[in-house]
């Protein structure tokens, strides 16, 4: 499986048998060239998970692709057809089998903040990305975990905890375009995360094995 970052939450996957491209928003970039995809998964409904002008474009580069997302993101992208699905779906997209997994919500940022939905995705049992939460798959053995790194909603000590509660094999961090210097979070990540886990931070627009 190879995996491409193109900042923040936005992550290309090539398991061999689909290319599946997550969260193409606007903190994002490098994505817009890109063809050849069997889906994209659109976490939530925030800008910095998608962004509908590039996605409009990006879709009209990749006819074949399904767009999928949850109900409250698809009713927010005004003359785009979206694939709705929840936690709980199994899809099957190009060759890859995709989980939607989490609470369906998105973390708390405050509790004047209503919360919107949220939808985590599992490729082929091995790669999970979350979204906007920190909700563990449940699972005893997962191959690489995208872990969001800075957010309004969250601290470095509960990243460092949803890290060692999934305990992935690799771990590469994502969402990290709201900080100043992630590398100071990669660090914590590297010092506390658990016996058996490494971290992979890729460069930016570069495939890597995972």
């Amino acid at each position: 499986m190879h995996l491409t970052h193109f900042g923040h939450a936005c992550v290309l996957i090539d398991t061999g048998a689909a290319r599946l491209l997550f969260d193409p928003g606007t903190f994002s970039s490098g994505f817009e060239s890109l063809d050849g995809l069997d889906a994209i998964l659109i976490t939530h409904q925030h800008a910095d998970h998608v962004d509908a002008e590039r996605l409009t474009a990006l879709l009209r580069a990749n006819p074949d692709a399904a767009l999928v997302s949850d109900g409250q993101t698809a009713g927010r992208l005004d003359g785009i057809d979206a694939r709705v699905a929840a936690p709980g779906d199994r899809l099957t997209l190009g060759g890859a089998d995709v989980a939607v997994v989490g609470s369906g919500d998105h973390a708390v940022i405050h509790r004047d903040i209503p919360l919107v939905a949220n939808n985590g995705y599992l490729v082929d049992g091995h790669l999970l990305h979350p979204g906007d939460a920190y909700v563990p798959p449940g699972l005893d053995d997962l191959a690489t975990l995208l872990l969001p790194t800075g957010a309004p909603w969250l601290k470095v000590a509960e990243a460092v905890d949803y890290l060692r509660a999934v305990a992935p094999r690799t771990v590469v961090p994502i969402h990290e375009q709201t900080l100043a210097t992630p590398a100071m979070h990669y660090r914590f990540f590297d010092q506390l995360r658990p016996e058996g886990t490494t971290l992979l931070v890729p460069d930016r627009e570069t495939a890597v094995d995972v």
